[in-house]
């Protein structure tokens, strides 16, 4: 479904559309490297007055293999190389899994394109309980600079 489609059927203000929506409109996109599947990792993203909060789940993975960047100038990237480890009981001979559900985050790339009105100076991250949160301050809003037109004579 295309962009323009989804902003009609869900009618979204164009701040929260490219919020949304991928950023493949430009080439680059929500990347999946080696296997693991980044598009069944929760996220959520709130607008607030002051400033865009993004929530990821990302449990069992260690502080230091998270990064957090903003490339290009508006492009938020969240980044993790880190593997979650199993509770393998190898000390039990013969003992294996006979059912795994919970998938691992391997090689976790998630990308957003910031609005002009976010300040990519003032991003701070935290990561507590399996939930990686990124605040990403907005710019005060700048007044409508007037602009006189000069008027042609013909």
């Amino acid at each position: 479904m295309s962009a323009v489609a989804i902003n009609h059927l869900f009618g979204l203000p164009e701040t929260i559309e490219k919020l949304i929506l991928p950023i493949s409109r430009s080439g680059e996109g929500t990347e999946s490297r080696g296997g693991g599947s980044n598009n069944n990792i929760p996220i959520d993203i709130l607008e607030s007055s002051k400033e865009y909060i993004f929530y990821l789940d990302i449990p069992g993975i260690s502080k230091s293999d998270i990064q957090v960047t903003v490339e290009e100038e508006r492009t938020l990237v969240i980044k993790s190389n880190g593997k979650r480890k199993r509770d393998d009981d190898e000390s039990e001979e013969g003992s294996k899994y006979i059912r795994l559900e919970r998938r691992l985050a391997q090689n976790l790339v998630k990308k957003f394109r910031l609005p002009e009105d976010a300040d990519v100076a003032a991003v701070t991250a935290k990561y507590q309980e399996g939930v990686l949160t990124v605040v990403v301050k907005k710019l005060p809003p700048q007044p409508p600079k007037p602009k006189t037109v000069q008027i042609a004579v013909s």
